[in-house]
């Protein structure tokens, strides 16, 4: 255990409306004026999430400055060029899209875009995973991160939390995020907590594991019109049309607001019975809980209680692996197939390269 002591003073005024004021309360001007820190803390035993955690002013980023450096705190996000460009050189497409949807940055419209197009969540994420890759760049052991999840949605606060936790852990990184709110501290499931208001720090590190959250996202599933799908297209992969025909639109709800889409289409020609999940989106700023097979779990029942047969068929790998491990979902094949995709309007100019698609049944009684 290392004690850190930190002591902040601020300047009196004696002007005569701040005198006014203090004496209208009876405040003691030079106490008031003071805040001492002092807090006992491990970082020699093995850990990867850490949190200091006050309100304003209680001393977090002063602290943090005290224990490792003026200069811990850096911000190295350029608004005006898109994320992942931003990444080092030497970083492989793959790693950049690695470290983006590891922190939850899961919509490629958003790693393409300027950066000061982003939402708050989306740039913090980005923000996260860019220090990330720099930390990793310049071989620095413990990443800090201040302001967490200040200027977001609690409810995004909680989806950013869990992401960074479960991407610190699978890393083997080391990440101190100081944060104002503490609704987050389930979500982090914290190795360690400094709480600068009580000035304690508490060791978690033997309850990580078995630690079971009792936060809950209290969310709601609505049938929607087709209208709100223009709202979600442009974090969607593939066309930002929906399927022609008869369809079935869900969405996702955090109160009044919309946060998630799903379709049901019927794809096959004289077949009114039977329908496909997709067009599945999560806002970006919601991504990286488990929301999307959420959605696409509890609409599948609805649709099964409607009558229909529910069928998937995805071309992407990770939602292969994701839908794998539903237990209501089963394989039925993987087939290969050539796709042609003209250049122009000729034989000629045709681009022949093999997809994988896969094939799943919903299988479920109410």
């Amino acid at each position: 255990m290392q004690n850190y002591v930190v002591s902040l003073e601020s300047p009196i005024s004696r002007g005569f409306r701040c005198q006014k004021a203090a004496d209208s309360l009876d405040i003691d001007v030079e106490k008031k004026s003071k805040h001492h820190l002092s807090v006992n803390v491990d970082l020699k035993t093995d850990w990867n999430i850490g949190i200091i955690v006050g309100s304003s002013g209680s001393g977090k980023t002063t602290l943090a400055k005290k224990m490792f450096g003026q200069d811990c705190f850096k911000e190295i996000i350029d608004l005006s060029k898109p994320i992942i460009e931003q990444f080092p050189k030497d970083w492989s497409y793959d790693e950049c899209a690695k470290a983006l949807s590891g922190m939850g940055l899961t919509s490629v419209p958003c790693w393409i875009r300027p950066a000061y197009t982003l939402s708050n969540g989306q740039r913090a994420r980005a923000e996260a995973a860019l220090q990330l890759a720099r930390e990793k760049e310049n071989d620095d052991e413990i990443i800090i991160i201040d302001e967490w999840t200040s200027v977001v949605d609690r409810t995004v606060a909680k989806a950013m939390s869990h992401c960074v936790q479960k991407y610190a852990r699978k890393s083997k990184k080391k990440i101190i995020l100081a944060a104002c709110h503490f609704d987050i501290i389930e979500w982090l499931n914290p190795d360690w907590i400094i709480d600068c208001n009580k000035q304690e720090y508490l060791d978690r590190r033997s309850m990580v594991g078995t630690f079971e959250r009792t936060d809950r996202l209290r969310l709601d599933i609505k049938e929607v019109t087709r209208k709100t799908w223009k709202y979600f297209s442009k974090y969607h992969y593939l066309s930002e049309r929906l399927p022609s025909g008869k369809i079935y639109t869900f969405g996702l709800f955090n109160g009044k607001d919309q946060i998630g889409f799903q379709c049901f289409a019927a794809y096959i020609i004289g077949n009114q019975h039977t329908f496909f999940s997709n067009r599945t989106v999560i806002h970006p700023d919601y991504a990286g809980i488990g929301l999307g097979i959420h959605l696409i779990n509890e609409t599948s029942k609805e649709m099964i209680k409607r009558g229909f047969k529910v069928k998937a068929k995805f071309s992407s790998t990770p939602i292969y692996i994701s839908m794998k491990k539903q237990k209501h979902w089963k394989c039925t094949g993987i087939k290969k197939m050539i796709k042609k995709d003209k250049t122009k309007h000729s034989r000629k100019n045709t681009i022949r390269h093999k997809q994988t698609t896969y094939h799943f049944d919903f299988v479920w009684k109410p």
